[in-house]
């Protein structure tokens, strides 16, 4: 009798999987679109290190679904096989955002069947990877909102924030996240669209994953004029900062965390939601913070920015 385990299955294995991934593939070649060239500058705020982050204990972990638009839950043990993958990860995120942690999932999978093994446990390391084994999964969450442009209080205060923040190190990221969910919470008369999605990642795909969202963000903007990030701080030469145009509709500020522990974000469906999940994303505290972007547009005097490109820019935004 033929091992279920045979040279054999697994390559249909590994023929089967690769046409499971082909169409997510391109359906993620067709969800990146390039920015309308009237895209708004920005300014960007961040840092973190998912190198330097200690072993977490084996008994962390979650509960229920994954990529959500409100409370995602975190990974059972067991091995990477198929079975685990839809009773694991719900699929009630949306957009990119859902896309690219799903995908991290799916691309850890994808090399474990190449290995030939079992592989490594969802909540575990990959081998090879620099995190120590038994690092559980990682909380990705990212919380956008859209404020009405007299807001532009907001836009200063992050300006001065990132040009005295220390983001070199863990607590100076800490003092970011805190100061900019504040900042956030002291305008919920300004408050007109807003989303919130978290999802957990394994360690060993969390830096990346972590990666490709921000980039996702910083696409968004037309060019970068104020930045702190990983204690280096930079203005854009030729570029100059200011409050935005009186004509301008909104401001957009994007904020993106990654944990070592859950996130409760509750959504943004309402404004008592989004006040629950930005108090939830400002707690994060000090030792469990991995990774830290702020990212806010516009950011250059005089500038605009409409309705129509904030809906098109974030078409996750929803009215709360």
């Amino acid at each position: 009798m033929r091992s279920s385990h045979s040279p054999c299955s697994v390559h249909r294995l590994r023929r089967a999987f690769a046409w499971l991934t082909l169409p997510a593939l391109v359906l993620g070649l067709l969800l990146v679109q390039p920015q309308p060239s009237w895209a708004a500058s920005g300014g960007r705020i961040g840092g973190g290190s998912f190198r330097s982050a200690p072993s977490m204990p084996r008994s962390y972990g979650g509960g229920g679904g994954g990529l959500r638009g409100g409370y995602g839950g975190g990974y059972g043990g067991g091995g990477i096989g198929f079975p685990f993958l839809i009773p694991i990860f719900g699929f009630g995120g949306g957009g990119l955002f859902g896309f690219l942690v799903l995908m991290a999932v799916v691309g850890l999978i994808a090399n474990a069947v190449r290995g030939g093994g079992g592989g490594p446990a969802l909540g575990g390391s990959a081998p090879g990877s620099l995190a120590p084994r038994g690092d559980g999964p990682v909380s990705i969450a990212q919380v956008q909102v859209g404020l009405l442009a007299s807001a532009r209080q907001l836009q200063t205060d992050l300006r001065q924030l990132a040009g005295s923040a220390d983001t070199s190190h863990s607590a100076g990221l800490q003092s970011v996240l805190q100061e900019t969910t504040l900042a956030l919470l002291r305008h919920p008369d300004l408050w007109v669209y807003a989303s919130s999605e978290v999802g957990q990642v394994p360690f060993a795909s969390a830096e990346a994953t972590f990666n490709r969202l921000s980039m996702a963000e910083r696409s968004k903007l037309d060019r970068e004029l104020t930045t702190n990030v990983a204690g280096r701080r930079s203005q854009l030469a030729g570029g100059t900062v200011g409050e935005s145009d009186a004509a301008s509709d909104f401001i957009a500020v994007t904020v993106l965390v990654a944990s070592r522990r859950p996130i409760p974000l509750r959504g943004a469906d309402n404004a008592d939601q989004l006040r629950s999940s930005l108090q939830a994303l400002g707690s994060v505290t000090a030792s469990d913070l991995l990774a830290l972007e702020v990212i806010w547009q516009p950011d250059g005097a005089g500038e605009t920015f409409s309705t129509e490109q904030l809906l098109t820019a974030y078409p996750d935004l929803r009215h709360v």
